[in-house]
Order: C-alpha cells, then sequence, then structure tokens
C-alpha cells in the first residue's frame, strides 16, 4: 500500500472535534501526513489554503482580518509562518462559534509560540499526528497499551525480529520514507529532510543567529539519544553557553524533532526539578543522522540500542494518543541507577514499565528497574514488561514478562 493512502487513526478524533469545536489544529512535523489527511475534509464548502504557496502567506500576513473575512469555512496548512492569523481567528470566532470552522496544520508547535495559545484558549482542539506508526503501515488496531492498562502483553500477528526489526528501526515512520525501497534513498531524503528543518522552519518560529551550531548541538544531542539532558555539557562540546543550548533544544522539540522525557516520581512536584532524558521522534531520522545502517548494525549491536529505544517511545508516544484517556509517558531511575525506559501513567495513577532490550535473550537481571518500579507503585503498577528482539511472550512472575518488540502492534 502506498504511504499516502495509509488510514491514519488520528482522522476519527478530527472527525470527532470538528463536531463540537470552532477549531481544530492538527499538529505535527513536517511531511507527517498532515496535508494529506486534511485534504480529505477539504471541498466546496470548506476551501483549501496553504500558507506554503508565497502568494497566500504575503496576503495573510498583509491583512489577517481581511483573509479570514470572506471565510465561512476552510482548511489552512502550515499556519506556523504566520501566527499573526490566529489572533484575527480569535476575533472571527467569537462572532460566529460554529463547530468545525477552521480545520488548520501546523509543522511547528505554534501553541508555544508567545501569546498564540492565549489566543484560541478554549476556541481549538489540538490533534497530534506524528509519522506513521506500525500499527497504521500493518493496518492493525492500537491494542497494546489497553491490553497493558488491564495488566496483559497484547500478543502479535507478526513478529519480525532480526535484520527485518533491524530494518523497520532505521526506516522509521516518515511516510517519503516509507515509499522509497533502498537504505540509501531512504537516508538521501532524510538528509535533505533535516538540513531544510535545520535551515529554513527554524526561521518560522525564532531568530537563530548561529545555525551551524543548531546543527552541530543536533548531531551531538544524536550521539546521546535515550539519555539525561545537560545543556551546559552538551553546548560546551560546540562553543554554545547553556542559555543557547537549551533555546536550540526548545527549538527541536517545537519542530517535533526531539522530546523531553521526564522522570517518574510519585512526588509530582519533584518530577519538574529533576533532569530530564531526551528521545528522538523518529528513529528513521536519528539512523540517519547517526550513520546507522544493517552492516553497521550487525558489526556492533551496542549501536542498535538508542535506535531501538527511539523507535519503542515513539510507537509508545503515538499510541497514548489514540486512547481515550490521557496518558504521560516518564522514566524511571533510583538512588542506586537502576531504570526503567519507559513508565506510563494514565489519569487514574495506573502505571505500565517498558525496558527496551536489543537483545535476543532475556535474563531475570533485565527486571531490576521494573521490580524496584513495582514496589515504588505497588498496586498501581499493571504490568512490567521487557520488550525485546525475540519471537515469544515469556512470563516472568508478578506481573513481569518478556516480549517481543512486535507486541506493540498487535
Amino acid at each position: 500500500m502506498a504511504a499516502a493512502l495509509i488510514p491514519r487513526l488520528s482522522a476519527h478524533r478530527v472527525t470527532e472535534a470538528l463536531k463540537d469545536t470552532p477549531v481544530v489544529m492538527i499538529t505535527g512535523p513536517r511531511q507527517s501526513g498532515k496535508t494529506t489527511l486534511v485534504r480529505t475534509f477539504a471541498g466546496r464548502d470548506r476551501p483549501y489554503f496553504t500558507l506554503d504557496d508565497d502568494t497566500v502567506l504575503a496576503g495573510v500576513r498583509a491583512d489577517p482580518a481581511g483573509f479570514l473575512r470572506g471565510l465561512d469555512r476552510a482548511v489552512i496548512d502550515e499556519v506556523q509562518r504566520a501566527p499573526e492569523l490566529l489572533r484575527a481567528m480569535k476575533r472571527s470566532v467569537d462572532e460566529d462559534r460554529r463547530p468545525g470552522r477552521f480545520l488548520l496544520t501546523g509543522s511547528a508547535n505554534v501553541l508555544a509560540l508567545p501569546k498564540v495559545s492565549e489566543s484560541l484558549a478554549g476556541r481549538m482542539e489540538a490533534v497530534s499526528l506524528l509519522p506513521l506508526s506500525q500499527v497504521e503501515v500493518l493496518g492493525g488496531k492500537p491494542s497494546f497499551l489497553k491490553a497493558a492498562f488491564a495488566g496483559r502483553v497484547a500478543r502479535p500477528r507478526h513478529v519480525p525480529a532480526g535484520n527485518d526489526l533491524v530494518n523497520a528501526v532505521l526506516t522509521g515512520g516518515y511516510p517519503e520514507m516509507l515509499r522509497r525501497k533502498t537504505p540509501p534513498r531512504r537516508q538521501a531524503w532524510a538528509r535533505e529532510y533535516l538540513k531544510a528543518l535545520l535551515q529554513r522552519d527554524v526561521r518560522d518560529i525564532a531568530e537563530v543567529e548561529k545555525l551551524d551550531a543548531m546543527s552541530r548541538l543536533f548531531r551531538a544531542l544524536a550521539h546521546h539519544s535515550g539519555g539525561l539532558v545537560n545543556f551546559a555539557q552538551a553546548g560546551g562540546r560546540i562553543g554554545l553557553d547553556e542559555k543557547t543550548a537549551r533555546k536550540y533544544v526548545t527549538i527541536f522539540e517545537q519542530l517535533f524533532i526531539v522530546r523531553r522525557v521526564e522522570p517518574w516520581l510519585r512526588n509530582r512536584l519533584k518530577r519538574l526539578v529533576k533532569t530530564p532524558k531526551l528521545q528522538f521522534l523518529d528513529s528513521g531520522l536519528l539512523a540517519t543522522t547517526l550513520g546507522a545502517t544493517v552492516p553497521r548494525i550487525a558489526k556492533d549491536r551496542a549501536a542498535f540500542g538508542p535506535l531501538l529505544e527511539a523507535f519503542v517511545h515513539s510507537e509508545i508516544l503515538k499510541q497514548s494518543e489514540w486512547l481515550d484517556e490521557a496518558c504521560a509517558i516518564h522514566y524511571f531511575r533510583d538512588k542506586d541507577q537502576d531504570e526503567v525506559d519507559f513508565v506510563v501513567e494514565n489519569h487514574d495513577g495506573a502505571v505500565v514499565g517498558i525496558e527496551v532490550k536489543a537483545a535476543a535473550t532475556v535474563g531475570a537481571g533485565d527486571f531490576r528497574g521494573l521490580r524496584k518500579l513495582a514496589v515504588a507503585c505497588g498496586d498501581e503498577l499493571r504490568l512490567g514488561v521487557v520488550l525485546y528482539d525475540g519471537v515469544q511472550v515469556v512470563p516472568f512472575g508478578g506481573r513481569m514478562f518478556a516480549a517481543p518488540v512486535s507486541c506493540l502492534w498487535a
């Protein structure tokens, strides 16, 4: 199936939001499929505009209110290029609060930009659209997290292992990466994509004087994907101070390239002051940045660990967006430095612990962090699972299981 034709599981959320909310915004990185999705909602009564068209952009910037004045309903693509349009939209919506008036997309997290989130507070619902998940690619239904919160491991129908799993991780979820048949063609696209993102799209959301330094910081962070974020240390390696490094990482987050993962602690206030980890949102882009290939991973299996962790994080994050209940993703580390890669917590406080192991075998020692998490959580822990490069689901006692990575898209 062509990647552009793969049904998106977020489409249902968009449809439902348009029924009762004046403004719906689909946020996510460029080339993740937002335009393809919103075009399915466009028509004679809801015309389509893109701010990537220089003429449309010039008109919007010249007179945002005038642009909206003649529109009853509309689809407007790439609104981060003219944030002033959202402020004008507030006035239009306040005069006419009918649901489904404006369907927007943003390739940068415009909700984090000054004054924008305040402009449409209570008038807009945001729907995330990240690159394709394996569930979508394979045409399945997302059941892993739902089953995990019920204390079960979803059983996979298709179990890729070895090089098949490596190839899936190195490809990631961008539709253009999935369309390309060979690794060199995928890497060529990813390199050009990142170049355009870091040199052009950055200017839509921030003034950056040192674009070269930003690119160097990006590459430096890639080599520490999944690690604790030390802004002073990361910036210092390439001649940036801590404040600038923090600013640049925030820009990477707004462009949906990376995401901070905060620690899980029983005391929620303490979570805010502890050191976060940094995860890349697409394993294919991370692999290209690191120069990772199947032959290189075959020679150095340790290089696969951070890539697999990024891949699992992305799959979990996408599934959390489709649940009816809100979820947060954290990591766990205790005073002895025992860790759990991901701790998924729902709004009721129920917890699922997920450890990632880039190996074909699992032993009792691989559950050390998960068992400590179980002590910290008590009855709130619904399931502890070590995802590994194997083919069988194996119980390890006490709500603990080893399971193939492919259980994520069972």
